[in-house]
């Protein structure tokens, strides 16, 4: 198998040693580097470990030949655009299992039309996690409220929209919560 662990890695900007201590259980910086280099096999379980250290997907890890990746052509700073010091790639994104997304069809608050709003699902017991964060919330008869979550309690959410002006919404019990995670904007 094919593996995309050095070029990521890479990208993230993390050395061998780093991403060893990241994976749970730890472990050595030298058979993180067997596996970048395939002298070791890679299993599943392995990618799994090394896909939780750096972040990403298992998917991510694995060279498809369906799925192309971005060669970096310079890093942009507060000094101007300049080459990388080394080559590196990009994965493009994929949406985690169970994302949903928000298409933005008129400018509001923050967001443009034609702005993707990539979102991650939430049960109630992890709304805090999402805390002055942009989340989607599913309301009675097919509606929904976007905005930032402001507080949660024992039964239900605060919500203050996006839009200028809007008043802060309750939504008692919702069954679910879809946090703002990536946003997608053409240019």
């Amino acid at each position: 198998m094919i593996t995309a662990i050095r070029e990521v890695r890479r990208a993230r900007g993390l050395t061998l040693e780093e991403v060893a201590r990241r994976c749970s259980p730890p472990t050595t910086a030298q058979t993180i580097g067997r596996l970048e280099m395939g002298t070791r096999t890679v299993s599943v379980a392995w990618l799994n470990r090394i896909a939780a250290a750096l972040e990403v997907e298992a998917s991510d890890l694995v060279s498809l030949p369906e799925r192309g990746d971005l060669p970096v052509a310079a890093t942009l700073g507060p000094d101007g655009a300049h080459a990388p010091r080394k080559p590196a790639r990009i994965v493009p994104p994929q949406p985690s299992a169970g994302a949903v997304a928000v298409t933005v069809t008129a400018g509001t608050g923050d967001y443009r039309a034609g702005d993707e709003i990539w979102c991650d699902m939430l049960a109630p017991n992890a709304f805090a996690e999402a805390l002055n964060r942009d989340v989607l919330a599913p309301m009675p008869a097919g509606r929904f409220v976007f905005g930032r979550l402001i507080a949660t309690s024992g039964s239900g959410v605060t919500i203050l929209p996006v839009s200028a002006g809007a008043k802060q919404q309750v939504i008692t019990d919702p069954p679910w919560l879809a946090r703002a995670a990536r946003l997608v904007r053409t240019l």
